[in-house]
């Protein structure tokens, strides 16, 4: 989701699945194309401003935020469904809006600093001084110069393709109608999660990251443009702004951060040992040595993030048949639309009202064949009221049946905050917004399944399928952990000096194989600039959201099947169908970001700290399983 502002409806633009931040001295809202109402500034008076000032200039800044807001979420939309010349140049231009805005509101609202303002007010001030994840200096030309290497990044992404022709008949459907072999981004994926051909993998996983290199440059000016922007906000660089919101100091918010990642990094560490020691067994000491970390081409993913597509390979022996939803989809005749469908009756049948029609008129749900769109999957609020849509170009499996329930669960919380002021049209924290939709996912349990019709009774697997089951969530939900944390460690590096742009990449894998026990497959070029091929980065997607989602989605999911009176293990738990957690659950999101994360972490779960406890209960079964089988093995990198 892109955000506009740090502290506005910015959730109307995109999902925090696909999020990023994307204005002559008088801004002009384009709606309108009149100049906006400007505020008081200490050069129009000489007098100490007072509490009635500052509540005239908040009015004043919400009315400009919400008229552009609209107007630039629709640019925004155009831009990514109609990846064009001219949607890219509406896109800058109207990003150029966005970053003069804020950056004009955040220096304004310094005039306030020394009043004693009440909490509400303070809280408003406060987000407005943090301004945008990605600001702009004052001087001139600064704003479009950063809109437009942003736009540019986002689209060299979105169009990026790559020429290979496999000669595996698994894949012949990908060339039909393209006898040149070139290939996107989603048909290069399929190669990365079904082959296990390691030269053809290593293939296609450095051809991808062929798109990266040309954003290098751009990318590197875009850090001394928004640098010179934080610091102007007063923070020392853009990765100390980033942690400034989190209702906590940054340093304090980077032990937190370790401090999670401390609680569930020995159920990683087991994981690991065993997904290598098997891939070994596949595919020989030469690609898979076991006293290095993993090669990242040959774990199902094209950024090595999450290993699902390689469960075959790692399956345990005796543990059981899991369930294949994507078969099940298959065999029930589901189309796209369908699978959306049956994403929102989970939704509806927790109390929450339907989607809209519009939401039906107005999303792209398949992939068009006539034109070039942002296939990263995203949900959007386009007027911060009852536009919601989304966006993905979705494909008839499982992977993708879990996303459109995250996908939801975006727009579920973009409706439930949609009372509150456009200051607090946001999660209480970005991981907020991505673990409520996932929370609704860890339900898509073989009890869920047969609820829906997907799955006979007679077929749901019994406890001795229970590893079958945690393994086959493990090999995304826990695999992901460390990625989650790296995307923006490497960041933070970059923004604060410590990694310059000749080590971008030597720095982008240090972190890898620090936190992930990944390598690249070979040797990678002067010029690679490997961060370039994963979306967040081009796209400026803030990513630390990802990992807190990853922590609170089983905390929620966790204190949810306490108020449903759930008895058996937290694994096989399903709040579909639970009202009284649908009323308790929308308490929470109704809240917005008005108040500190933990008020509304503790409305929800009745504690107001983050806990990756919930992780190790739901994966004790798995965690025994994987101990036992490593206890003769070599672990670690």
């Amino acid at each position: 989701m892109r955000k506009l502002f740090l502290l506005a409806a910015s959730f109307g633009v995109l999902s925090l699945a696909a999020c990023g931040d994307k204005t002559s001295e008088t801004t002009t809202t384009a709606a309108t194309n009149t100049p906006a109402a400007t505020t008081t500034t200490s050069s129009e008076t000489n007098s100490e401003p007072t509490i009635q000032e500052a509540k005239e200039f908040l009015e004043a800044a919400e009315k400009e935020i919400e008229e552009l807001n609209e107007f630039g979420s629709r640019i925004f939309w155009i831009q990514a469904n109609f990846i064009t010349y001219d949607s890219n140049w509406l896109a800058s231009k109207v990003g150029a809006d966005f970053a003069k805005l804020s950056t004009r509101l955040a220096n304004e609202a310094k005039r306030f600093n020394d009043l004693n303002l009440p909490p509400d007010m303070a809280r408003k001030m406060d987000g407005l001084k943090r301004g945008s994840n990605f600001p702009a200096p004052e001087k001139d030309g600064a704003a479009e110069e950063l809109s437009k290497i942003m736009t540019d990044l986002d689209a060299a992404y979105g169009t990026g393709k790559f020429k290979y022709k496999s000669s595996d008949p698994q894949f012949t459907d990908l060339y039909e109608g393209n006898e040149e072999g070139v290939l996107t981004l989603g048909a290069l994926s399929d190669i990365i999660a079904k082959s296990r051909n390691p030269e053809e993998l290593q293939t296609v996983w450095e051809g991808w990251r062929e798109v990266s290199p040309p954003m290098k440059n751009d990318y590197s000016r875009m850090v001394e443009i928004i640098n010179e922007g934080s610091q102007e906000l007063g923070f020392p660089d853009t990765g100390q702004l980033w942690r400034a919101g989190y209702d906590m100091d940054a340093d304090d918010f980077s032990a937190e951060a370790d401090r999670l990642w401390g609680q569930v990094k020995p159920l990683y560490d087991q994981l690991h040992c065993h997904v290598r020691a098997k891939l070994n067994e596949n595919y020989g000491d030469e690609v898979v040595p076991l006293d290095q970390p993993i090669r990242a081409d040959i774990l199902g993913n094209m950024w090595g993030q999450s290993w699902g597509n390689i469960y075959d390979m790692v399956a345990p022996e005796g543990g059981g048949e899991g369930v294949d939803v994507t078969t099940l989809l298959e065999n029930a005749g589901y189309d796209q639309k369908k699978m959306v469908e049956v994403g929102e009756t989970f939704f509806t049948s927790m109390g929450f009202e339907p989607l809209p029609d519009t939401f039906w008129e107005r999303s792209l749900i398949t992939k068009p064949r006539d034109r070039e769109v942002q296939c990263h999957a995203s949900a959007w609020d386009l007027d911060d009221q009852e536009d919601i849509r989304i966006k993905m170009c979705t494909k008839i499996n499982g992977e993708d049946f879990s996303t459109i329930h995250h996908e939801l669960g975006h727009n579920i919380y973009q409706r439930a905050y949609k009372d509150q002021p456009v200051f607090y049209k946001d999660g209480a924290n970005d991981g907020f917004h991505e673990a409520i939709g996932d929370m609704i996912a860890l339900s898509i349990t073989p009890e869920y399944l047969v609820k829906i019709g997907l799955l006979d009774e007679a077929d749901v697997p019994g406890a001795d399928a229970d590893l079958a089951l945690l393994m086959r969530q493990a090999m995304d939900k826990v695999a992901f952990l460390p990625f989650g944390l790296m995307v923006d460690q490497w960041r933070w590096k970059v923004f604060s000096g410590e990694y310059s742009p000749s080590e971008y990449n030597d720095g982008w894998w240090e972190l890898r194989e620090k936190y992930q026990g990944l390598r690249a497959p070979g040797d990678r070029p002067a010029n690679a600039f490997d961060p370039g091929a994963k979306y967040h980065i081009p796209g400026n997607t803030p990513y630390m959201r990802y990992f807190l989602a990853h922590i609170l989605q089983f905390q929620f999911h966790q204190a949810a099947c306490e108020m449903a009176g759930n008895e058996g293990p937290l694994h096989r738990c399903s709040v579909y169908g639970n009202k009284d957690v649908g009323q308790k659950f929308n308490a929470m999101m109704e809240m917005g970001s008005s108040k500190p994360w933990p008020d509304a972490l503790e409305a929800f779960t009745g504690t107001r700290d983050m806990d990756g406890s919930a992780i190790i209960e739901y994966f004790a079964p798995l965690m025994t399983y994987l101990e036992e089988q490593n206890k003769d093995r070599t672990c670690g990198w």
